[in-house]
C-alpha cells in the first residue's frame, strides 16, 4: 500500500516548480527593460528637443521712406503725365521751309511767329493783285468823272439817254472790278499769311518735326513732305492719365483728394484731385480712365513721364497727406521688450534684438525715429517665441 501511494505521488505535477524563472534569466528580462526605457526615453528627449530647437520660418519686410499719403491711400493706379492742350503746328500752305525760330523746350506765346515757308511765289501774286487795284482805283475816278459829266449834259438836254445810260454802265463796271481787285489783293494777303508758322496758344516745344530745306504741306501726303513742324503743349493743363481698375471704381469721386508720385522723383509727392472719370471702359484691360489734375506742380513735371497715385479716403486731412515722407516699417514688426520697443534683424540664421525709437502711426505701418535705416530688412511679424538669438529661416 505505502508503494502503491508512493507511485501515485510521483505522478503529481509539480506547478511550483514549473512556473519559476531562474534568477540569470528574471535578471536579462529586467536589464532589457530598463535598456528599453532609456532608449525611449532618449528618443523621446531628443525629438522634443528637436522640436523645441527648430529653426522658426519669418518673413522680412524693409524699412522704406513712405509718406503719410502712402500709408492712408486706400489704392493705387499706374499712368502718365499728358498735356490735355497739345497741338501738332503744321504750315496751312506748301512750300520749303525756310525758318525755323525755335527748338526744344523753347517757350512760346500765341500768334508767335515760329517758323516761314517759301513765299517769293505768293507775295508776287500779292504784288500783282495790288497793282490791279491800284489800276481799277485810277479808272473809277476817270469813270466817275465821265459819269458825272454825262449826267449834267443830259439834265440840259446835251446829251441823249444812251450816251447816259452806257457811262453809268461803265462806272458800275468798274465799281465791281474794284471789288474783285480788292478780294483778289485780300486773298494773296491770306496766301501770304499761310507762310507764315504762328503758335496757337502759349506753350512749350515739346518735339521739333521739320528742319529748314524740307517740304511741309497741310496734310503731308508725300513721303518727302512733313505735316508737323513742331509739337507744342500747354505747360499749364498737364494731368495724369491712370487707368483705374474696375473693381475699384466704386470707391473713386469727383474731387477726390489724391497724391501723385512720379517715378523720376519717388521721394516727393505732388497735391491732386480727381479732375474728370471718363465715362467708358477699355475691355482689354478691365479699365477707366481717371484724369488727376495737379493741385500744384513744378517746372520737373514734365508731359509723358510716368507716375503713381494715390488716392485718398474722404475726409482725410489734405496737410497731413502733403507731408515728407519718414521712415516706416509695419506695427507688426516692433515689439515691446522689456519696457523697450524693438525689432529684429536676421544674421546668421538668427533674430537680432535692435531697439528703436518710433513715431506716428499711419494705419499698418508706423514711423521709425531712430534704429533703422533706409532698406535695412525686419522681421514682418513677430511672435512670443521670436528672442534675441532664436534660430529662424526666412521664407520667400
Amino acid at each position: 500500500m505505502e508503494t502503491k501511494n508512493s507511485d501515485l505521488s510521483s505522478l503529481r505535477i509539480n506547478r511550483t516548480e514549473k512556473n519559476q524563472v531562474p534568477g540569470s534569466r528574471r535578471n536579462l528580462i529586467i536589464g532589457i527593460s530598463v535598456i528599453a526605457v532609456i532608449v525611449l526615453a532618449i528618443a523621446g528627449y531628443n525629438l522634443l528637443g528637436s522640436i523645441l530647437t527648430s529653426d522658426v520660418e519669418v518673413r522680412l519686410a524693409a524699412a522704406s521712406l513712405q509718406t503719410p499719403a502712402q500709408s492712408n491711400a486706400i489704392f493705387t493706379a499706374s499712368g502718365y503725365v499728358v498735356a490735355q492742350r497739345k497741338a501738332a503746328v503744321a504750315s496751312k500752305g506748301t512750300g520749303r521751309l525756310v525758318y525755323l525760330g525755335v527748338v526744344e523746350g523753347d517757350k512760346v506765346r500765341k500768334n508767335e511767329i515760329i517758323a516761314r515757308i517759301e513765299d517769293s511765289d505768293v507775295k508776287a501774286l500779292l504784288a500783282e493783285a495790288k497793282a490791279n487795284l491800284e489800276l481799277q482805283e485810277a479808272n473809277f475816278e476817270d469813270t466817275k468823272n465821265t459819269y458825272r459829266r454825262e449826267k449834267a449834259l443830259f439834265k440840259t438836254g446835251s446829251a441823249t439817254q444812251s450816251e447816259l445810260d452806257a457811262a453809268n454802265a461803265k462806272y458800275k463796271s468798274v465799281l465791281a472790278s474794284i471789288d474783285v481787285a480788292k478780294a483778289q489783293v485780300q486773298a494773296a494777303e491770306v496766301a501770304v499769311e499761310n507762310t507764315i508758322i504762328r503758335a496757337p496758344f502759349n506753350g512749350t516745344v515739346l518735339t521739333k518735326d521739320a528742319d529748314v530745306g524740307e517740304i511741309v504741306a497741310p496734310l503731308a501726303g508725300g513721303i518727302n513732305s512733313r505735316g508737323a513742324v513742331v509739337t507744342i503743349a500747354d505747360m499749364s493743363s498737364l494731368q495724369v492719365e491712370a487707368d483705374v481698375s474696375e473693381s475699384n471704381l466704386e470707391r473713386v469721386f469727383a474731387n477726390q483728394d489724391c497724391q501723385i508720385i512720379l517715378d523720376a522723383y519717388p521721394t516727393h509727392s505732388y497735391p491732386g484731385y480727381v479732375a474728370k472719370i471718363v465715362p467708358t471702359a477699355d475691355r482689354t484691360k478691365a479699365t477707366v480712365m481717371v484724369k488727376i489734375g495737379f493741385r500744384k506742380y513744378d517746372s520737373r513735371v514734365l508731359p509723358e513721364m510716368s507716375a503713381k497715385v494715390l488716392f485718398m479716403p474722404k475726409g482725410k486731412n489734405q496737410l497731413e497727406n502733403d507731408q515728407p515722407p519718414v521712415l516706416v516699417v509695419p506695427v507688426t514688426a516692433i515689439a515691446n521688450r522689456n519696457d523697450k520697443q524693438v525689432v529684429f534683424k536676421v544674421k546668421d540664421g538668427k533674430a537680432i534684438e535692435v531697439q528703436v525709437q518710433t513715431g506716428q502711426q499711419f494705419d499698418s505701418y508706423v514711423e521709425i525715429k531712430s534704429g533703422l535705416a533706409n532698406g535695412e530688412e525686419v522681421i514682418k511679424n513677430l511672435t512670443d517665441n521670436i528672442k534675441d538669438g532664436t534660430k529662424v529661416k526666412v521664407k520667400d
